[in-house]
Parts: C-alpha cells; sequence; structure tokens
C-alpha cells in the first residue's frame, strides 16, 4: 500500500457500546427515597410532589420499586401523597403548607392547590397502584375549572379573588389536561356532575403558539422551545386532538410536517460548552473531533504530524464524532439529557422516532452524561440531579434504547404498567367505559 495514497486507506470500523449501569442507578434513586437530599434541593421544598415523583417514576421504570420496598412502606407513600390533598379541590406541592385548624377565609390564600403538585400526586398513585378511593374527585373537576382562564391558558394556582396565579405557558396546560384524563379520560360533558374545561381554547392557545420554524413556543412570537413543544403536544395528546402526519391538522396544529422537521432537527453533535469556541478566530475549527481542530492536528507528540494533518483533512467526512449526538431545545445551543426526552417523547407522540439518530443519542447518554455513582448531569461532566436523572431514563425508554426499563407511555410519562392499572380501576370504567 502506497503510504501516500489516500484513497487506499481502508479505516476499520468498531462498533460503539455503551454500558447502561442498572445497580448504579438504582442504588442512586433508593438513596434519594431512604435518605436525606443533599441541602441544594431545601429551595424546592413546596415542590416536595415533584421529587417524590421523579424518585417514584425512577425506580418503576427500573422495575425496583417493589423489590426495594415493603407492602407498608408503599401505603406510606400514599398516606403521604394523600397528606396534600386540598379541601378545596386538587393537590399541594408538600404538606408544609397545610394550615390545618387555623386554615380561615383570610389566611387560605397562603394555602391553594397546585396544578404540577396534582399532575404530580396522580402519577404517584398510579404507579402506587393506589385506587384512588380518597381522591375528592368531584371537588378535584370543579377546582380544574376554575384554573383556566378565559383565553383557554390554565395558571398554576387560584389567588386572592378568584384570580388565576402562575405562567400561561404550556406547562400549566399539559398538567391540566392530564389531571383531566385521569379523573374523566377523553369524555366531554358532564362527568361525576361537573361541566368539562374548555379544551377547544386550549388547543387554540397551542395553535397560536406555533412558530414560523415549526416547533412550539411558551406564547405567541417567542422562540419556539423543546419542552414547550413536548407539553403542547402531549396536551393536545391527553384531549385527543393530536393530529397525524398527513392529516388536516386545524384542529391542533397550524403545520404538524413543520413540527416534526423542527424536533428532528434538535439532534445535536455539539455536546459541550468547549464544541462553541473559536479559539483562534480563524473559524477553521470544527465539531468532527468534539473540539477546536487545530488542537486535534498541533499535538507534538505525533512523529509525523504534517502527514496526519493532511490525512485527516482529505478525508471527505469523520463519523468519530457522530457517536454520540445528543438533542438540544432550542437553535444553536449544546446537547441537554432534558431534552433527549423532551424531543424524543414529542417524536414518539407523532410516530417518527424513526427519524431520529436513537443509537447516537444513546451513546451520548450513557457515555457523556450517566454519572458514575447513578443517574444522569445535564451536560456532559456534572454532577446527577433528580430532574435529568429521571428524564434521561425517560428518554431511553421512550425510544427503546434500554431492554432492562419498562416501557413508557410517552403521553403520561409513566410507565405504562401504571397507565394499565389505572385502566382497570372500577370507577374509571364505570364512568367512563
Amino acid at each position: 500500500m502506497s503510504a501516500g495514497r489516500v484513497e487506499d486507506v481502508h479505516p476499520i470500523v468498531v462498533e460503539h457500546k455503551s454500558h447502561f449501569n442498572k445497580p448504579r442507578h438504582v442504588k442512586y434513586w433508593l438513596r434519594c427515597l431512604k435518605t436525606y437530599l443533599p441541602q441544594q434541593y431545601q429551595s424546592t421544598d413546596s415542590n416536595r410532589t415533584m421529587l417524590a415523583f421523579f424518585t417514584l417514576a425512577a425506580l418503576d421504570l427500573l422495575d425496583s420499586l417493589k423489590p426495594n420496598t415493603t407492602p407498608e412502606e408503599r401505603e406510606q407513600y400514599i398516606d403521604w401523597v394523600y397528606l396534600c390533598q386540598h379541601p378545596d379541590g386538587g393537590f399541594r406541592g408538600f404538606p408544609g403548607s397545610d394550615l390545618g385548624e387555623h386554615r380561615n377565609e383570610e389566611n387560605k390564600v397562603w394555602d391553594p392547590a397546585n396544578v404540577a403538585g396534582t399532575y404530580f400526586a396522580f402519577c404517584m398513585l398510579a404507579i402506587l397502584e393506589d385506587d384512588f378511593g380518597r381522591v375528592n374527585k368531584k371537588a378535584c373537576l370543579t377546582w380544574l375549572r376554575r384554573v383556566q382562564r378565559p383565553d383557554g391558558s390554565f395558571g398554576e394556582t387560584v389567588g386572592e379573588e378568584g384570580k388565576v396565579e402562575g405562567g400561561m405557558d404550556p406547562r400549566f396546560g399539559y398538567m391540566a389536561m392530564g389531571i383531566r384524563w385521569f379523573l374523566r379520560g377523553r369524555a366531554t360533558g358532564d362527568v361525576m356532575g361537573v361541566p368539562d374545561v374548555d379544551a377547544d381554547k386550549l388547543v387554540e392557545c397551542v395553535r397560536i403558539s406555533q412558530t414560523y420554524d415549526g416547533g412550539i413556543s411558551e406564547a405567541p412570537f417567542h422562540e419556539a422551545h423543546g419542552g414547550f413543544t413536548y407539553c403542547a403536544l402531549a396536551a393536545l395528546s391527553f384531549a385527543g386532538h393530536l393530529p397525524k402526519p398527513g392529516e388536516n391538522s386545524s384542529a391542533g396544529l397550524s403545520d404538524v410536517n413543520h413540527t416534526i422537521a423542527w424536533l428532528v432537527s434538535r439532534q445535536t453533535a455539539t455536546l459541550e460548552e468547549e464544541d462553541l469556541l473559536d479559539t483562534y478566530g480563524d473559524e477553521t475549527d470544527t465539531i468532527a473531533t468534539c473540539h477546536d481542530a487545530h488542537s486535534f492536528v498541533a499535538m507534538k507528540g505525533f512523529r509525523d504530524t504534517k502527514n496526519g494533518k493532511d490525512s485527516f483533512d482529505d478525508r471527505p467526512t469523520s463519523n468519530y464524532h457522530l457517536q454520540w449526538v445528543g438533542f438540544n431545545g432550542r437553535c444553536n445551543k449544546i446537547a441537554d439529557t432534558c431534552y433527549s426526552w423532551w424531543v424524543g417523547a414529542s417524536l414518539s407522540l407523532l410516530d417518527k422516532v424513526s427519524l431520529a439518530s436513537p443509537d447516537p443519542n444513546r451513546h451520548y447518554l450513557l457515555d457523556k452524561t450517566q454519572h458514575i455513582v447513578g443517574g444522569f448531569g445535564k451536560v456532559a461532566g456534572n454532577p446527577p440531579d433528580l430532574y435529568h436523572s429521571f428524564l434521561g431514563l425517560a428518554a431511553l425508554s421512550v425510544m427503546g434504547l434500554e431492554k432492562e426499563l419498562k416501557p413508557i407511555d410517552a403521553t403520561v410519562c409513566i410507565s405504562t404498567d401504571a397507565c394499565t392499572h389505572l385502566a382497570k380501576l372500577p370507577w374509571r370504567v364505570e364512568n367512563l367505559g
């Protein structure tokens, strides 16, 4: 073989293997369940139902909840969830705001039911296989109507003089429609003697928030965002208004194929902040080596740096960096563990996961953000946290990338086992058929 002829060189392709360390993930989540969380989580204490949801849902996906807890412990977890139930319907974010016997007309505004807390509570009850017998369903459906604004959007709580408090973005619309689905499915009209929310107006809120590039933003004329796009699509799914590609989507999205194209374009090989730097200011750097190209070809340890650089430059493509490909949430941003769920689940809802590149995403999650102690970090090199650790597992499950995980429902964001349990509950079968 002539050393000077690049076309005669046949590179050896080595199949890359990534390891999902299930025992470490189980250990990480059991530590979160049964010991104190780090003090950094104190600021989220008022949203403790969220932290509890991440923990129980993760152990359920790992099929490790029942093997590592007793029936008595799981009953205690159920009792804790019911401690968060609000007397006026819905659930609090944590039991600490319950004023108990000291509650009165003047101070009750400081103890509101919370849309997110209610949704997480229902998810946990389904995971723990509760029968929802202690849920005040009628009061919850009545309260849910009160947190919808006249324009169709949902807030987070009901404040003074009945004012709806909280953002107007798709997150609350998603969880509100999830609460509706838990208690009434997709039934319209009166259920348990309570009229329905205005689902059509929520659908309109989604439609007008679709951007020029196909994604969905928090409000009209804002930038498209992967998390908001998922929440909007899943809200449509809960409401039975999710259009399928090729359909006339006037009832859901203005252009579903445009949305699919935007979602697929969120996959990126830009995995770290350093990938964005042009340290020489010459615009010749490339992500082909996951860092500045010159730092690869200028290493003095090579005996033949010039020929090595020439060989690299003459290759038409370099697929090395494509072994690790994550997802970002907005244009020109680095990959982030959570967007593997937000974007991957969105594509799953639209039955278009096959348009992405799932295997490189698996390598990214397991090689770059999976942590040695278990869990996942936000980006490469970060320590694990509950939010990203759960969504890392959820992403692997929804894209069918890990056999050791249970299947997950892309709309509800809990295992299909938990959804099956809910569907079989007698009260739900009787009310919804």
